[in-house]
C-alpha cells in the first residue's frame, strides 16, 4: 500500500511519462494483461489510455488491471490510468527518499 507521500511522488513522475498502452473495445484480456505485466516489470510506473470504445469505464478497467497484475492504481485522470508495481529484483523508482 502506497503512502500519500509516495503516491504524490509517483503522480509527479507520471505527469511527464508518455502513454504506452491503449485499452480499446477488447477491454481487459489476456494479451493486455501480459503487456501491462511486462511493462510494469520493466518500468514500474506506466500510463495507459482508455479509448471511447472500451467496454468499461476507466475506474473499472484500472481496478481489473491492478488486480490481474498485482499493481496499484496511482491515478485516474479522465480516460488515462497510471499503474505502479515495484520490481523487487531491479527497482527503477526509489520511493524511500
Amino acid at each position: 500500500m502506497l503512502t500519500s507521500k509516495q503516491r504524490a511522488k509517483l503522480k509527479s513522475i507520471a505527469a511527464s511519462t508518455e502513454t504506452i498502452l491503449q485499452v480499446g473495445k477488447g477491454g481487459v484480456g489476456e494479451q493486455l494483461i501480459k503487456q501491462v505485466d511486462d511493462a510494469l516489470t520493466a518500468r514500474e510506473l506506466i500510463k495507459l489510455r482508455v479509448l471511447e470504445t472500451a467496454p468499461e469505464e476507466p475506474g473499472e478497467l484500472a481496478q481489473a488491471l491492478g488486480e490481474a497484475t498485482g499493481s496499484e492504481v496511482v491515478q485516474i485522470i479522465g480516460r488515462r490510468l497510471v499503474l505502479y508495481r515495484r520490481n523487487p529484483k531491479k527497482p527503477v523508482i526509489r520511493l524511500d527518499q
